[in-house]
């Protein structure tokens, strides 16, 4: 059986999905179809902590599925913008993770993965990323080795 690691961009997920459709993204769905046949390695899912009970929930419900939630704090700046981002994270993780798998799922469309998704097919990793269709960055897809759109099926 081939081996699969998980990295799932919280935030992306749920702003993409919420613009494109006005739906949340099925978790359930998309642990089925990635981990179908394959063995786990590693499941993870980062998120921006703001320290609320619907929240807390929520990434409970995830851990209950089988990631690792990761999370940093939501910082607010004094001019009144925000920080919340783990793309170095991601990378690390699944550069150092992703290393014991033959695939590597990365869902985000963020392009700035790209060169992440590129240098992990250079390493000879099989690389998926499932991303909303009309807000996933080009030059992420065609670094994947295979681009899974996040449609109906994936939503809730």
């Amino acid at each position: 059986m081939k081996k699969v690691a998980l990295f799932v961009d919280v935030q992306n997920v749920y702003y993409t999905t919420r613009q494109a459709y006005k739906r949340n993204f099925n978790y359930n769905a998309f642990w089925r179809q990635a981990t179908a046949e394959r063995n786990v390695v590693g499941a993870f899912a980062y998120a921006i902590d703001r320290g609320d009970q619907k929240q807390r929930e929520f990434q409970n419900i995830l851990r209950a599925i089988g990631f690792d939630v990761r999370l940093k704090p939501f910082i607010q700046r004094s001019d009144g913008s925000a920080k919340g981002d783990w793309d170095v994270g991601i990378t690390i993780d699944a550069l150092e993770h992703g290393a014991s798998a033959d695939i590597i799922v990365l869902v985000s469309g963020d392009g700035d993965f790209d060169l992440l998704a590129t240098a992990l097919r250079e390493k000879g990793k099989t690389v998926e990323v499932f991303g909303v269709p009309a807000l996933t960055a080009a030059s992420l897809e065609q670094a994947a080795t295979h681009f899974y759109p996040i449609e109906e099926e994936l939503l809730l």
